[in-house]
């Protein structure tokens, strides 16, 4: 916050020495120069393009007086991003980094399949996209319900990696598939204390032909092979 003012209080200082430095009969004439540079790093080069013509599309103005509400909104609008900063470069340049969102899962929602991004946002699969290692969301489940599992799975002993779909059902309980095919039934409450349990239990034994483990019932166990 302190550098910010001091920012601040020194793009003001410098603007009062500008306009106390033009004779009285030009102020009215005086302009301040617009932005003329916007440069858009962090995306793929036609993504960063995509999006470098939506913010040129702005009137911007100068970078004295420049509103970055604007600019936010078209960021904030990019599913593709998960967060930016703006930084101005004195006298007429923008510099904007972005962070791009990293998909988690892949999602069917009215018959169109998605990949949900850590920024809770969903983008359409695309035939270049490289998502087969991503596991699959069945059911239909809030993204933030999906995000706060997904923080439990990585919480607990289970490597998130390792898993091949996951199954929401309406009572608000989640079931996990493993890449080896191993389904593990989870409790409405208490996941990563069952997740743990599940864990060293699958460590300690033999889980070669075991099909199903049920978790269910708290601090049980029920196999099925």
């Amino acid at each position: 916050m302190p550098q910010r003012k001091g920012k601040k209080i020194l793009i003001y200082f410098f603007l009062l020495l500008l306009v106390g430095s033009i004779n009285n009969d030009k102020i009215g004439n005086f302009k301040f120069e617009k932005i003329k540079n916007i440069n858009v790093l962090g995306l793929g080069h036609k993504d960063n393009q995509v999006l470098l013509y939506n913010i040129i599309d702005l009137d911007l103005g100068n970078i004295f007086f420049l509103d970055k509400k604007e600019i936010n909104k078209i960021i904030n609008s990019n599913n593709l991003i998960h967060n930016c900063e703006i930084f101005k470069r004195y006298p007429h340049s923008l510099d904007i980094n972005v962070k791009r969102t990293k998909f988690l899962a892949k999602i069917k929602d009215d018959n169109k399949f998605f990949l949900i991004g850590s920024n809770g946002k969903l983008s359409p699969i695309k035939h270049e996209d490289k998502s087969n290692y991503l596991p699959f969301i069945f059911g239909k489940p809030e993204i933030d319900k999906f995000l706060k599992f997904k923080k439990t799975i990585d919480d607990s002993k289970f490597k998130y990696k390792d898993i091949n779909n996951l199954f929401f059902f309406s009572s608000n309980r989640w079931d996990i598939q493993l890449k080896n095919d191993l389904l593990i039934k989870l409790p409405s409450k208490n996941i990563k204390i069952t997740l743990d349990l599940v864990s060293d239990f699958l460590i300690e034994n033999d889980n070669n032909s075991i099909k199903i483990v049920d978790a269910r019932i708290q601090n049980q166990i029920i196999l099925d092979d």
